[in-house]
């Protein structure tokens, strides 16, 4: 039996190839096909994680969008199902379940009676930092063969990259 890396190496290998023997740049599809295999593995861990700390993924993208929204923002039940690409009425519910486990908070806007901002609570939050703690950890492991520089250029890479993305879609 193989180690899980060679098998991952040869699976990239392999989704490679069959790119380029469909008319892919390799170049290009070495790229797009490492960052594709890296999202994988990653969203199987900490799908487990997750799992682990009685979450869902949707529960943890509700938690990470009010955690990182801007100062001025102002997060919203219908502004978190539009993120999510669900009805409105799910995200209802996904709430629903969040404040019962006092994960987050639902309070009218005083500028605006008709809407409510949905917040963190502490046990948010704390769920916030732990996730990202332990997410931390494997992440670190990841990066481990890099050296700081490398990581560096990685990150101004990709960045380069979703800028790249962002300019084709406006």
């Amino acid at each position: 039996m193989k180690p899980r890396g060679s098998a991952e190496r040869d699976r990239y290998q392999t989704e490679v190839a069959a790119y380029v023997a469909a008319g892919g740049n390799e170049q290009i599809q070495r790229v797009v096909t490492a960052v594709h295999g890296l999202h994988r593995m990653l969203e199987q861990w900490y799908t487990v994680q997750l799992q682990d700390l009685d979450l869902t993924s949707g529960e943890w993208a509700v938690i990470s969008q009010i955690a990182t929204a801007q100062p001025d923002e102002v997060v919203t039940p219908s502004a978190l199902a539009a993120s999510a690409a669900i009805a409105p009425s799910s995200m209802t519910h996904r709430l629903d379940r969040m404040a019962q486990r006092a994960l987050i908070t639902r309070e009218p806007d005083e500028s605006n009676r008709t809407r409510i901002i949905v917040g963190l609570t502490d046990a948010g939050w704390a769920m916030f930092t732990q996730v990202v703690r332990d997410s931390e950890a494997l992440e670190s492991d990841v990066l481990r063969p890099l050296t700081d520089r490398q990581r560096e250029q990685l990150a101004t890479l990709l960045e380069r990259a979703i800028a790249g993305i962002d300019q084709e879609m406006d």
